[in-house]
């Protein structure tokens, strides 16, 4: 008896590793055991994130707090339950299995040839990196520091190597709640001088520029404000080219990645707190996304707060008149009587500059900066000339030459490096004037500035000092009363001086206290205005907390509309303010909370549709035909809501649906019926063609997104995915409806004996009438309201609808994802791009 307990004792202990940061060759890991890295700061096991039941398996941080991923490796092919594990193949590969009996894995680490060595083991290290290796020989096979997700490691490279073909790159989940993989990676560029581009698709977003030999160039506070306890180096040689992060203090823990909207961060964990600081975020400003100004243009925030954009020396704007409506789409052009090839020309210098794109540049690490000039000089094609390293030992050294247009060159205030461009001789003696005279003008600027800044400083000092003594004073409770709150003593909003608004206050260390700290399990999803939170005031009331980011795509004039507006508007099928938050540099706002997050959770996603029958789905639709209808006819404001998506309809405990996010919304006079903006915001899939293209906006505009939520709801599918022949879903419906075949679409997860073929169709031609391409032929939202109670035979026939085949449609965006709060669902595909700019970048 005592020999077969023993051998079940041992039995369990090579099935289980909880204890160790090895698994062996003959061993498995079940759902529920973990093994950790030497000293215990990263775990390697199965995890779930947030509410969500699917499975993953993946390296965290064990010894913070907030749960945070920074490695998954079957991050597309998640399990539904706990039944996986995780064990080696015969042919030596860690493969992940949906359960024990399963024989074709969800992931591998496709180590190309078999693996005989029986001593072969997989061991998370003390770096959080998971390493398969000969355990004697401690040859090494795989590691997940080859693969990076979304995160990279100190002491992590990024980068290629040409001899095995390894290119490591980041890229970004799909959202908070969703590891998949999303629209950006952050990669090496492989052609010309080495830089660092974040894409957004195929599409450049933003750029680290070239390695100065000490940092990249367009991250200037890399080397700077890191420089005692980061430290980067770079390798660019004949087999390798990459960047390895590292800190010199081991009790550091800090984490780089790319998240889904757009962002590279590094962070860093702070104990006493329990939370991650932002050490670094870009891009941060408008001149930081790529090519803003367009070919042969050049971004400096020196010239106006108000337009950035000038052509570089030599060049003239391509189309003078769209620069003058500030669309610098167009780029630049060199001027026509210039003569650049001959005895008459030099160089140009500008100072502090993130030189242009140096993917089609040209380099020579062997020449000085000096031959560097004549080189470029003697060769008609050459247009400019910059030091290839700038920084470091030895001073500047090598040369790159630009031999066409330049794209994404940029000024900086305090870093950069100096910049040659080919142009005559008149255009030297012009810019060097120029440039005295614009230098004399900055040192003024700057002078005044700080001095403004600094009287400011004082005043709003013992304005706020009063201000919080006479605050704690008239605050008894968590919660302020409703009275007569003077918004713009809060908020200062200058142009409402003198208007006041009854609206609940909520103290900072209330909202603290309901979220837990801001903690991640109570995260609710995350959108352009920032990251929303679930909350239980101390009367055990829930609440949905919208916070304002540092780094948020929307600002301080999105947070004063949507305060202005749902604080006036009273509705059953619109989102219910609780009240707001205004305390120190934190902005937020209180929503009544709504437990089945938003109508995009429900329609975009398998399992939850085939729940949602016809009649609740035909319930929602006549919801939302109410909410706006009050929005555009019986509210005290008329009201254009110019985002409303499926991200922006949240469901009740009852899955009535309540129309939120007001921050891009527009007020109109009583006789008004059209507006204009050069601002066009809003979500590409659902903007109305004479919004998107023109800025033009009326209450047709929320007609047509209004129709393309429809023909979401019925056929469960996303307008900006590509169906076959089609351009998008309301193209796909077009073309079966001239053919008579729309019940094609109709969601197939629908019961069909629940609901009347007839009514679904009826619902596909009010879609299809109110995404028509002319708004003059949409009908009002009265129309709307009133034939679903008609028969559909009354109708006229749709005309063409919008951005279908056969129409070129070409709209700029910044891809600022604008979603509704709870929705944990809030991806970044191109259904949830936010429009900012209607003369883009």
């Amino acid at each position: 008896m005592k020999i077969v307990f023993i051998f079940f004792f041992f039995f369990y202990l090579l099935q289980s590793c909880i204890c160790d940061n090895t698994i062996m060759r003959m061993q498995s890991l079940r759902d529920g055991d973990l093994i950790f890295s030497e000293g215990k700061r990263f775990a390697f096991g199965f995890f779930s994130l947030g509410v969500s039941k699917l499975r993953y398996v993946g390296i965290w941080y064990a010894q913070v707090s907030e749960q945070t991923v920074v490695w998954v490796a079957n991050r597309d092919r998640p399990m539904n339950d706990t039944s996986g594990v995780i064990r080696f193949s015969s042919r030596g590969n860690l493969c992940i299995y949906a359960s024990v009996n399963t024989t074709e894995p969800l992931w591998s680490t496709n180590v190309s040839e078999s693996i005989v060595e029986p001593t072969l083991v997989a061991r998370l290290s003390a770096l959080g990196n998971l390493v398969l290796l000969d355990s004697v020989t401690e040859k090494g096979f795989w590691e997940s520091f080859d693969h990076p997700t979304d995160s990279s490691l100190p002491f992590m490279r990024l980068g290629f190597t040409r001899k095995d073909g390894l290119d490591r790159i980041l890229t970004s989940w799909k959202s908070p709640g969703d590891p998949s993989s999303g629209t950006f990676t952050f990669r090496i560029n492989r052609t010309g001088f080495p830089q660092m581009i974040l894409y957004k698709g195929m599409v450049p977003w933003w750029r680290t520029g070239s390695w100065t030999g000490l940092k990249w160039s367009g991250v200037p506070g890399m080397a700077r404000r890191g420089s005692s306890i980061f430290h980067s180096s770079f390798v660019n040689t004949e087999d390798e080219v990459s960047i390895t992060n590292r800190v010199t203090d081991a009790s550091v823990i800090t984490r780089m990645m790319v998240n889904e909207t757009g962002y590279v961060q590094r962070f860093t964990w702070v104990a006493t707190e329990k939370r991650w600081n932002v050490f670094w975020s870009v891009p941060k400003e408008e001149c930081d996304y790529y090519a803003h100004c367009g070919l042969n243009g050049y971004c400096d925030p020196t010239i106006s707060a108000s337009f950035v954009c000038t052509c570089l020396p030599g060049f003239e704007p391509k189309i003078p008149r769209d620069w003058l409506l500030r669309d610098t789409s167009g780029g630049c052009t060199q001027k026509n009587n210039a003569s650049i090839c001959g005895e008459k020309e030099g160089f140009v210098k500008l100072k502090r500059v993130k030189i242009p794109d140096t993917s089609v540049a040209s380099v020579d690490m062997n020449i000085t900066l000096k031959e560097c000039e004549q080189r470029c000089l003697r060769n008609c094609s050459c247009v400019a000339y910059a030091s290839a390293y700038h920084e470091g030992e030895g001073g500047a050294k090598g040369c790159l030459t630009w031999h066409g247009d330049m794209l994404d060159a940029r000024i900086y205030m305090d870093s950069g490096q100096d910049f040659y461009i080919r142009a005559d001789r008149k255009e030297i003696e012009r810019w060097n004037k120029n440039g005295s005279l614009r230098k004399r003008r900055v040192i003024f600027i700057v002078t005044s500035l700080i001095a403004a800044v600094m009287l400011l400083t004082v005043i709003s000092f013992c304005f706020v000092r009063k201000r919080r003594k006479s605050n704690r004073r008239r605050r008894s409770s968590t919660i302020l009363a409703p009275g007569s709150l003077d918004i713009e003593d809060q908020f200062r909003f200058e142009e409402d001086q003198g208007r006041e608004w009854e609206l609940p206050l909520f103290e900072l260390n209330t909202i603290v206290t309901a979220t837990n700290n801001f903690a991640f399990r109570n995260k609710l999803g995350e959108g352009g205005f920032g990251p929303v939170y679930k909350g239980v005031l101390e009367n055990g009331m829930e609440i949905a907390v919208k916070r304002l980011s540092k780094n948020s795509c929307q600002g301080m004039e999105e947070f004063k509309n949507e305060v202005k507006l749902i604080s006036k508007l009273q509705h059953r099928n619109l989102v219910r303010m609780l009240g707001c938050c205004v305390e120190s540099e934190e902005k937020m706002l209180v929503y009544e909370y709504l437990p089945n997050k938003s109508l995009d959770y429900f329609i975009f996603d398998e399992e939850q549709r085939a729940e949602l029958a016809w009649p609740k789905r035909m319930e929602i639709i006549c919801g939302i035909a109410r909410g706006i209808l009050y929005l555009h006819q019986d509210s005290r404001l008329r009201i254009i809501h110019r985002d409303l998506k499926a991200s922006n309809v949240l469901l009740d405990n009852e899955m009535i649906p309540k129309i939120a996010d007001f921050g891009m919304a527009r007020i109109f006079g009583g006789n008004q019926i059209r507006g204009s903006t050069n601002r066009v915001v809003g979500t590409y899939g659902y903007m109305s063609p004479e919004y998107a293209m023109e800025g033009h906006f009326s209450v047709k505009s929320d007609v047509y997104s209004f129709g393309v939520l429809i023909l979401e709801i019925v056929t469960g599918k996303k307008n900006s995915t590509f169906h076959k022949e089609s351009l998008n879903l309301v193209g796909q419906i077009w073309d079966l409806w001239n053919k008579d075949e729309a019940t094609k679409v109709v969601d197939k997860l629908m019961n069909q004996k629940i609901y009347d073929e007839n009514e679904v169709m009826k619902c596909v031609h009010i879609g299809l009438l109110c995404v028509q391409e002319n708004a003059s032929d949409r009908p009002d939202m009265p129309s709307v309201v009133s034939m679903f109670s008609h028969n559909a035979n009354d109708f006229p026939p749709p005309k063409h609808p919008a951005f279908t085949s056969g129409r070129k449609t070409h709209v700029k965006n910044d891809d600022s994802t604008s979603g509704a709060y709870p929705s944990g669902e809030n991806s970044n595909s191109v259904n949830d791009i936010t429009l900012t700019d209607v003369h883009g970048r």
